[in-house]
């Protein structure tokens, strides 16, 4: 799919990969955030910060530093070269990426509706939701709040008809094709179906990997 580039105020471009939440466009826009995301890289090419998305990245910078289109070519270019290495199978470094087992109790009040939605038993679910190994696509909605790549399609289950004034801290939930985690209490409208220490998604970065541990306590 043919890349878009667009401006985000005055110092600010994003490169839009497609506009699906799927795993391969995920894994090329991680890519070449990891590139990037390097200090080393970011002074010698002007970059300010990075934010990634499922299918897109923005990429801002200082116009006080580098002229507009000096920093499109070069981030051009820099993306040109991660993507050939994609194509031809050689290997983008994510040596800063982690792995997070998270202990999830999966008592949430929502649970039964995922199942009854999705012809399944809670305890299938359960089962259904705790086997992947989920990839941190992005950080948003607030701070910490890690939406997650990799959801059994069996659990694809529509948002909350009327979303909550209150999520509690620490719950696992699912809207749609996607399953996040709330750290702080919040309005919400996805399913809860269970709860884990929020503390445990300070650390939490894009492209870390997650694992959900069942528990029967926090």
């Amino acid at each position: 799919m043919k890349r878009k580039r667009y401006f985000i105020g005055n110092s600010c471009l994003c490169w839009s990969f497609g506009n699906q939440i799927r795993q391969d466009i995920s894994a090329q826009v991680l890519k070449i955030f990891h590139r990037l995301n390097d200090k080393q890289t970011q002074g010698r090419l002007g970059i300010k910060d990075l934010i990634p998305s499922y299918n897109a990245l923005a990429v801002c910078f200082d116009p006080a530093v580098v002229s507009i289109r000096r920093f499109t070519k070069q981030i051009e270019n820099e993306i040109d070269q991660i993507l050939a290495e994609v194509k031809s199978k050689r290997s983008v470094s994510l040596d800063k990426t982690m792995v997070h087992k998270l202990p999830v109790v999966y008592s949430g009040e929502d649970l039964k509706r995922v199942a009854d939605l999705n012809q399944l038993s809670v305890a299938d679910v359960i089962r259904l939701h705790k086997i992947p190994e989920y990839t941190v696509a992005m950080i948003g909605f607030q701070p910490h709040f890690p939406y997650l790549i990799g959801l059994e399609p069996r659990l694809k289950t529509p948002r909350l008809d009327s979303p909550r004034t209150k999520v509690p801290s620490g719950s696992v939930a699912i809207g749609g094709a996607q399953t996040g985690i709330y750290p702080k209490e919040s309005p919400g409208g996805w399913n809860v179906i269970g709860t884990t220490d929020p503390i445990l998604l300070m650390e939490i970065e894009p492209g870390d990997k997650i694992i959900f541990d069942e528990v029967d306590s926090l």
